[in-house]
Order: structure tokens, then sequence, then C-alpha cells
């Protein structure tokens, strides 16, 4: 397989548009073929959709999810430019499949990694900073080896980092931007909201036989 070099990837970046990452996945689907990687992306509609980031996309749809036994619920707003394509079966289509995706990720709570508060992070670090394993290591080694660790930690808060549930090869990032790359339009996810039945209620356990003890006495 050829090497897959920085130059090579901005080469590839600068002919389409398209995201770092996604333009080392093309040359490495395309053993390092530019020509054959710029199709590849084009196949999945992630040069155009690139180009079209930067247009605001203020229409959409909030749709949302029921799972089966009504325990779980998501309401999600996704944006694209306009209203006539919020209402077309790849636009709907998305926004049934990014619902089911939060609904199966209980632990994700942003839409990106850019979207977590700075406190969180700052938590999370601290955290990491204070683990035994890392006691006696010295500073340097020490911090890289927490950065790798908040890395993958703030990635899976982020809806847009998972692995998508009907097709892991892809993440949910990916999905999202060969679908606008489809429709021809901007697509965002917004914002969203998983409900988890009974959740944040304290139940008490009742001690019956301590009931009981005490309407006989």
């Amino acid at each position: 397989m050829a090497a897959i070099t920085a130059k090579l990837v901005k080469d590839l970046r600068d002919k389409t548009g398209a995201g770092m990452m996604d333009c080392k996945k093309a040359l490495a689907e395309s053993d390092g073929d530019i020509s054959k990687a710029i199709e590849w992306l084009r196949q999945k509609g992630i040069a155009s959709a690139e180009k079209k980031s930067g247009r605001v996309a203020a229409e959409g749809a909030i749709g949302s999810y029921i799972h089966t036994g009504s325990r779980v619920g998501v309401l999600l707003e996704l944006n694209c430019e306009t209203d006539f394509v919020s209402r077309g079966e790849l636009f709907q289509g998305l926004l049934r499949d990014v619902a089911m995706q939060i609904a199966a990720c209980p632990n994700v709570e942003y839409v990106a990694v850019d979207d977590i508060p700075k406190e969180i992070v700052e938590n999370e670090k601290s955290i990491e900073m204070g683990r035994d394993d890392l006691s006696g290591k010295p500073e340097q080694i020490k911090a890289k080896i927490v950065e790798g660790r908040i890395g993958k930690r703030l990635k899976e808060l982020a809806l847009l980092e998972q692995p998508f549930i009907r097709e892991s090869s892809i993440t949910v990032e990916e999905l999202v931007k060969q679908v606008a790359g489809q429709i021809g339009e901007n697509v965002k996810i917004r914002r969203f909201t998983r409900y988890t039945l009974g959740e944040g209620i304290e139940v008490q356990e009742a001690d019956f036989a301590a009931e009981v003890a005490s309407m006989s006495s």
C-alpha cells in the first residue's frame, strides 16, 4: 500500500475542499491514487458537502423517535437550506436515523466536541491527572497520556463522532456529509434532547414489613 503523506493529504484537500480525515480515508481507500480518491469523495458526496458547509442552514425539521417500550424518547432539530429539501425523503430519512442514533447512545450529550463547555473539559483533565497510574511519571509524558485520554473521552460525549448504528464503518458526521452531498445543500444537526423514563426521580422503596408491624401495634 502506498504511503499516505501529509503533502498528499493537503493536495487532495486543496483540490476537493474535503476535511483532512476524509481526505486521509479517501487516499487509504484508493491506495494513494489522488484521482481515485477524488472519485471516492465525490461518490460519498463529501467533497460537495464540504463546499456547502459555510452556507446558512435555517430551514429543516424537528423530528422525534420513541423507542420500543416507550422508555426512551428523542427530539432532534436538523437544519438544511430550503423548506423543499426538508420535506424530501433523503432529509427525513436522515432525521429518523440520527434520532434513532441518539436513542441508542445514552452517553452522548453534545452534537460536536467543540460544543462541550470548557469547564467540562477542565474537570475531565483534573480527573485524569489525578489517576494513580500516572503517579511518578514525568510531567511531559503525563500530559501526553492525559491528552490522549481526554480526546477519547470527549469524542464519547459527541454525537458526530459516534459510529453510525446502521453502518459502523462511518461516523454520524460522515453520514450527514454524505446525505448533504446527495441533497445538494448544507445540512446540520443543531440540537437534541434525549428523555429516559424515570430519569432524575428518586424512588423510595417502602419497607412493607415495618409498615405492617406499625399498623398492627
